[in-house]
């Protein structure tokens, strides 16, 4: 088996750059988007185009360059990208870009290609690449597709967030420990949880408050998860978030080991007494007990169960003492 020689990783910033796209039909189409969201000054080479690409060139979102490949193209460019049907015009367009020093990616074609173009998963500002050096491009993609599921689109709010407050953070929390913590808490507290629930206006919130008051934090929270008819593979992406996030999972009896086994490794486990769940007052209780040594109480309580408790009745309680619920529905076995 030849030695693949490792790529280094570099995220490359394009805005207002000349980069040249070889080809007009929809690979190449699909390469433009992609550098006209870097705010690349876009050119393309060719012949014809598609529709959009065409419709681009008329709104002066990209200069198209009609004809055949010429070297001379590359002149004055900082990046270029071969996009054609023809492996003797991508060779040529590799060739000019060498002479001029220039990066060059033959899509399709490492062989061919300077640089690699990754997989990505797109939660801007925050952007995830993944690359197999050319070698194994199904596999990338098949990753791409597990990090899309794993990480939901409110982590770009998120890192907006911490970015935008970034110089007020360090100023509330000079000490690197302390700024470290207050990090860990507004991306595993209810931040997180409130910008999935779109509540953006109490995110920030609770991020200006525990600047101005930082003995408030960390908060506790308790999410409620729905576990439908109890197979793991039914579980929602929002159950399994919230199982991993847990300090500790409480369950009734009617939850199997291979739902809690979703949970995280160093997680306690406790079974929750069925009387407890007959009385909303005694459940409270039981929750703020807890949460004396514990943050992150994730409740899973099958269907039955759960009907037993007025569940916004103790949302509201839990609230008052200082506590965020989290409430993640579940699927039927017929969904």
């Amino acid at each position: 088996m030849p030695r693949i020689t490792p790529l280094y990783p570099i995220f490359a910033d394009l805005a207002a750059r000349p980069v040249l796209v070889v080809g007009g039909g929809a690979v190449a189409e699909r390469k433009v988007r992609s550098l006209l969201n870097a705010g690349a000054e876009v050119h393309v080479g060719a012949p014809a185009l598609t529709e959009t690409l065409a419709r681009w060139a008329d709104e002066r979102r990209l200069k198209h360059i009609d004809g055949m490949f010429q070297a001379q193209w590359l002149d004055n460019m900082w990046l270029v990208i071969a996009a054609t049907n023809h492996r003797e015009v991508n060779a040529k367009v590799k060739q000019a870009a060498d002479d001029r020093g220039l990066l060059s990616n033959v899509v399709d074609d490492p062989a061919l290609s300077s640089f690699q173009v990754p997989s990505v998963v797109d939660r801007a500002p925050l952007t995830i690449a993944i690359s197999s050096a050319g070698v194994a491009p199904v596999l990338a993609r098949r990753l791409r597709e597990c990090m899309e599921a794993m990480f939901d689109h409110a982590l770009a709010d998120l890192a907006k967030l911490a970015g935008h407050y970034r110089a007020a953070i360090r100023h509330a929390y000079p000490n690197t420990g302390a700024r470290r913590r207050f990090y860990d808490w507004l991306f595993d507290g209810p931040i997180p949880i409130l910008l999935r629930q779109g509540k953006h206006l109490e995110a920030e919130q609770a991020l200006i408050s525990n600047l101005a008051n930082p003995d408030t934090w960390p908060a506790r929270v308790v999410t409620w998860i729905d576990p439908g008819p109890g197979d793991p593979g039914l579980l929602t992406l929002n159950g399994l978030r919230a199982l991993n996030e847990a300090d500790i999972v409480v369950h009734d009896s009617h939850i199997e080991e291979p739902l809690l086994s979703l949970a995280r490794r160093d997680a306690d486990r406790r079974l929750i007494s069925g009387e407890l769940l007959h009385h909303t007052e005694m459940l409270k209780e039981y929750l703020l007990k807890l949460f004396e040594d514990y943050q992150r109480v994730a409740l899973v309580i099958s269907n039955s169960a759960l009907l037993r408790v007025e569940q916004r009745e103790l949302t509201e309680q839990l609230s008052h003492r200082g506590v965020l619920t989290n409430i993640v529905r579940g699927v039927s076995a017929q969904s």
